[in-house]
């Protein structure tokens, strides 16, 4: 969990994708629509990225990819985060970590 735990220090949002993968680009496009800047890792162009993987997965995100942490905590996927969005959950906690302003 080092590497992930050091890649999303400090950071309000944080997306591990994959730059082949159109449900990544989704959940990115939806986080940015709030106006969000997320930090993106895409794994298969990041030379530590099959590690970064099998960490994310240790940390139980299955799948994977893609991967949303806000304000350093673990969301999950692409389910959780359109959970979120769905419930009206997720503007405020964007707020709330400071990753959008209104």
């Amino acid at each position: 969990m080092v590497i992930v735990t050091r890649l999303v220090a400090n950071k309000a949002v944080v997306i591990f994708s994959k730059s082949s993968c159109c449900i990544c680009h989704s959940i990115r496009t939806l986080i940015c629509s709030f106006g969000a800047n997320p930090t993106v890792y895409e794994l298969d162009e990041h030379p530590d990225g099959q590690l970064i993987e099998r960490e994310l997965k240790a940390l139980g995100c299955k799948p994977c990819i893609p991967s949303v942490f806000i304000g350093q905590e673990l969301i999950g996927g692409a389910n959780e985060i359109m959970s979120m969005h769905l419930r009206g959950h997720l503007v405020p906690m964007l707020i709330k970590e400071r990753a959008i302003w209104l």
